[in-house]
């Protein structure tokens, strides 16, 4: 896809591949509430030369909130349990899908791939710029979670609450053939 290569179709490697979600705070009492990464593992995923495209899974239930040595471990459990029930719905919703759409060379080892982002039972057109880094392909992006229609957990009346914007770095890896 991305790179020149003898191999029309690579599976992304999974073992190796990492997609990681900041979650951030916001409202009045924000300082009360936890920043935290989650984890989302790719369950499988190809990207193909020719025509040029990415695909991608990732299983909503195995996704996990980091440990963060600052919180104890009864509110780390409570986190990943509202990860999963309340803003992920990992049983009525247990996939994450992306496929792309378009990709254009953006400059040496850079990419723009446009693609479809279906999250939480909403379709949506995303475009991330990609780079060649390492052996893997990687970005930034940010998403608003309510465009996906989530509702960002909200505490004391708001007060404290979960920002609707997520930042989400990637880096994917090819596997060896």
């Amino acid at each position: 896809m991305l790179a020149a290569s003898a191999f029309a179709q690579q599976a992304i490697d999974t073992a190796r591949s990492t997609i990681a979600v900041h979650v951030g705070k916001a409202g009045l009492l924000s300082p009360a509430g936890h920043e935290h990464w989650v984890i989302a593992p790719i369950s499988s995923g190809t990207i193909r030369e020719a025509p040029p495209s990415v695909e991608f899974t990732i299983d909503t239930a195995a996704m996990r909130v980091k440990p963060d040595p600052r919180i104890d471990a009864k509110t780390q459990a409570q986190i990943q349990k509202d990860m999963e029930e309340m803003t992920l719905e990992t049983a009525k919703y247990p996939r994450i899908e992306f496929h792309s759409t378009r990709i254009d060379p953006a400059g040496e080892g850079e990419w723009r791939v446009a693609g479809e982002l279906t999250l939480h039972g909403v379709t949506r057109p995303v475009t991330i710029s990609v780079k060649r880094s390492g052996g893997a392909y990687a970005a930034h992006t940010v998403l608003k979670q309510t465009d996906f229609g989530i509702k960002p957990i909200r505490v004391g009346g708001g007060m404290i609450r979960v920002k609707n914007e997520v930042e989400i770095e990637f880096e994917i890896y090819t596997r060896p053939s």
